[in-house]
């Protein structure tokens, strides 16, 4: 980057990538870390790496996990392997932050499916893009009595809904779409708890 010595616009231009974060912002925190005591930054730099290497994807729900050390293979997740969560019903949700957030919400307390992302052919997102073979799977395999579609109020999110109804439906397995409460365009991810349990709620039949 012009006018940055060689190490600083490596790192702004490393902590552009980040979302939401353009080179000015960037800048900022570049020059914050170039001011941080090098003890704090290491850290930092060593969570940042342990990160990558100590968390997969669960490979029951594909939410995030550990691997446990030792081991290269991931292990279930807490949710997947707490033997209190009810394995009748299935929440499908986007990504595994929309996960986390309605486990904050506290009104769930059955299982999860990560689909990692939304259907959006615009963008050349197809269903085999996602995980909707592994769930697929995993609803004939052990069917539960009902799937809570929790996409996004979008319409990708909502395209995604209508699909997965359309291949749930024939297996006599209760679909249902979080609604009230959730504004159209809304994301699970930056949605209050409060809202988020009135949606969880307020289900219509897909």
């Amino acid at each position: 980057m012009t006018g940055y010595p060689a190490p600083l616009a490596r790192v702004i231009e490393q902590l552009s990538r980040l979302p939401g974060i353009g080179e000015k912002t960037a800048g900022r925190l570049a020059f914050f870390l170039l001011k941080e005591g090098k003890e704090s930054v290491l850290a930092l730099a060593g969570s940042m790496e342990r990160l990558k290497r100590e968390m997969g994807l669960c490979p029951q729900c594909f939410g995030l996990s550990e691997i446990p050390a030792g081991t290269e293979e991931v292990a279930p997740c807490r949710v997947c392997r707490d033997p209190g969560r009810d394995n009748h019903t299935i929440c499908v949700v986007e990504e595994p932050s929309d996960l986390m957030a309605v486990e904050r919400s506290g009104e769930y307390k059955g299982l999860y499916h990560v689909l990692h992302g939304a259907i959006f052919p615009l963008n050349g997102v197809g269903p085999d893009a996602l995980k909707i073979k592994e769930l697929m799977a995993r609803v004939r395999a052990h069917p539960p009595v009902e799937i809570i579609v929790a996409t996004n109020a979008t319409r990708a999110g909502d395209a995604t809904a209508l699909y997965l109804a359309k291949m749930v439906k024939p297996l006599d397995i209760r679909i249902t779409r979080i609604a009230r409460g959730l504004p159209m365009g809304g994301e699970i991810e930056y949605t209050d708890a409060g809202t988020l349990g009135e949606a969880l709620d307020g289900r219509r039949e897909l």
